[in-house]
C-alpha cells in the first residue's frame, strides 16, 4: 500500500456540526504537514471522513465499521462523538486498529481497564470529563483565595445539559464543592438539551442568589442564548459555560453579552509561542472564522500517531494486531508536546493526564485551561493555570464592582 488511510468519524451534520467542521480541518491540516515532511517512513497519509450526524451509538459504530471494512484504515483519529458511550470500541477492538478520540468520558477508563488486551488500541487524547468538575471547583476557589475575586457568598448554582457528559461534570462539581467551602444551593438541575430557551431555569436560579452559576451544557449556540438571557436580568455572580463558549460560534451569537464569561477545557490551544504560531497557520489555511482551539485536538493526535508509528517501524492495517500493538506501546511511551501542551497517556487508563488536576508537573500533563472572554471581538484569553496564563482575571461587566473588589493574585 503506497498510502496510509487514516479514518475520522466526524459530526458534519447535526447539533455539533460546527465542532465537526473544525475536527475535519484539524485532521486535514495535520495530514498535510505530516505528508510535507515525508509521511510515515515515506508513505503519505490519506484522510477519510465519515459523518456521524447526531453521534448516537448506531451512527458512530456504523462509521467505524465502514472505515475499517470499506476503507481499510490504519487508524481512526477524531474529535468527540458524545453519545456513542464507547459502543464503537467493539468493531474497532475486533479489528485491532489504533483509535484516538477526544470523547472526554470517564467511561473510557473503565472500558480499557476492564480488558486491556482487547482494548489495547483505544486511546483518549484528552482527560475525562470528571476532571472538569473537580478542576472548576479548584479554579473558583483559587480566584477567591488569591484575592482576585471576592464573592458575596459561598453559594453555587449548577445547571446541566441532558447529555451524560454534562451530567457527569455537574455531579463532579457537586461532589467536591463542600471540600473547598462552597455550598450548592441549586442543582445540578438537568435541562433537556439542545435548547435555546433558558428563561425558566434562570428564574429559579435567581431565587437562590448564587455567587457562581455553572452551566455544563456544551453546544455553542445554545449557551450563547443562555448568556444573552442571563444578561437580560443579570445576577451578581460569575458565569461559567462549558467548553462550547470557546467556539467562534458562541461569540457570533452572544456578541457583546459574551464579555466576562469564563470557559474551561481539559485540552485546548495554548496561547504561548507554539500555540499562537499554530493559530496563525490554521487561520491562514482555513480563514479568519475558523476555530484553531477546536481543530487542535485531532491535529495533535494525528502528529502523535505519526511519530509513534514511525518509531514502531510503520503502521498496521485492520487485523494486523502485532504491529498495531507496537504502535500502541509507542503512544504510551512517547510523550508529545503538542500545541495544546504535553500529551502523556496514563499506562492503565490510556487517556491523557491532566495538569494540575492529576499531576503537579506541567511538563507531564495536558493543562486544564480556563479562558475568559475579554474584549469579546478578539480571542478568549487563558487566565489559568500557572504557568500557562496570558492574562489576569477581570471582573465581568455585569458584576457590582463595589461589592467585589479584586486584589493582586498571590505569588504573582
Amino acid at each position: 500500500m503506497s498510502t496510509i488511510p487514516i479514518g475520522s468519524m466526524v459530526p458534519l451534520t447535526g447539533a455539533s456540526a460546527a465542532d465537526g467542521r473544525e475536527f475535519q480541518r484539524g485532521v486535514e491540516f495535520a495530514v498535510e504537514e505530516v505528508n510535507a515532511r515525508g509521511g510515515i517512513l515515506g508513505k503519505k497519509l490519506k484522510p477519510i471522513f465519515v459523518d456521524t450526524g447526531d453521534q448516537c451509538a448506531e451512527a458512530v459504530s456504523a462509521a467505524a465499521r465502514e472505515l475499517i471494512s470499506v476503507h481499510q484504515v490504519h487508524a481512526i483519529i477524531n474529535g468527540y462523538n458524545i453519545g456513542a458511550q464507547n459502543a464503537e470500541y467493539e468493531p474497532i477492538a475486533d479489528a485491532g486498529v489504533i483509535y484516538i478520540h477526544h470523547n472526554t468520558l470517564l467511561q473510557h477508563h473503565d472500558t480499557v481497564m476492564s480488558d486491556p488486551g482487547r482494548y489495547f488500541g483505544c486511546f483518549m487524547g484528552d482527560p475525562a470529563e470528571y476532571w472538569y468538575g473537580q478542576g472548576f471547583i479548584k479554579f473558583i476557589s483559587w480566584l477567591r483565595d488569591s484575592g482576585q475575586w471576592r464573592p458575596e457568598s459561598n453559594r453555587l448554582a449548577i445547571i446541566s445539559g441532558s447529555r451524560p457528559y454534562s451530567i457527569v461534570i455537574a455531579n463532579a462539581m457537586r461532589s467536591v464543592a463542600a471540600d473547598f467551602g462552597w455550598c450548592v444551593v441549586f442543582g445540578p438541575e438537568v435541562v433537556k438539551t439542545p435548547t435555546s430557551n433558558w428563561t425558566a431555569v434562570l428564574e429559579r436560579v435567581r431565587e437562590t442568589k448564587p455567587a457562581v452559576i455553572a452551566n455544563t451544557h456544551f453546544y455553542a449556540s445554545d449557551i450563547a442564548h443562555f448568556q444573552k438571557q442571563f444578561l437580560s436580568k443579570p445576577m451578581n455572580c460569575l458565569v461559567y459555560l462549558q467548553y462550547g463558549a470557546m467556539h467562534q460560534t458562541f461569540i457570533e451569537v452572544a456578541g457583546q453579552a459574551a464579555e466576562g464569561v469564563i470557559v474551561g477545557t481539559v485540552i485546548g490551544l495554548l496561547h504561548d509561542e507554539v500555540g499562537k504560531a499554530f493559530g496563525r497557520r490554521y487561520h491562514a489555511r482555513f480563514g479568519p472564522d475558523a476555530t484553531p482551539g477546536v481543530g487542535c485536538l485531532p491535529y495533535s493526535s494525528v502528529h502523535h500517531f505519526a511519530i509513534a508509528a514511525a518509531v514502531a517501524g510503520g503502521s498496521g492495517g485492520p487485523y494486523e494486531f502485532e504491529q498495531n500493538r507496537e504502535v500502541a506501546r509507542r503512544l504510551i511511551e512517547i510523550s508529545y508536546r503538542s500545541v495544546a501542551g504535553t500529551i502523556r497517556y496514563h499506562p492503565k487508563w490510556q487517556a491523557a493526564i491532566p495538569y494540575p488536576d492529576a499531576t503537579n508537573d506541567p511538563s507531564q500533563g495536558v493543562p486544564h485551561l480556563f479562558y475568559q472572554v475579554q474584549d469579546y471581538k478578539k480571542e478568549q484569553v487563558v487566565i489559568a493555570p500557572i504557568p500557562y496564563e496570558k492574562s489576569r482575571f477581570r471582573l465581568p461587566p455585569w458584576l457590582s464592582a463595589s461589592e467585589t473588589t479584586p486584589k493582586a493574585a498571590g505569588g504573582k
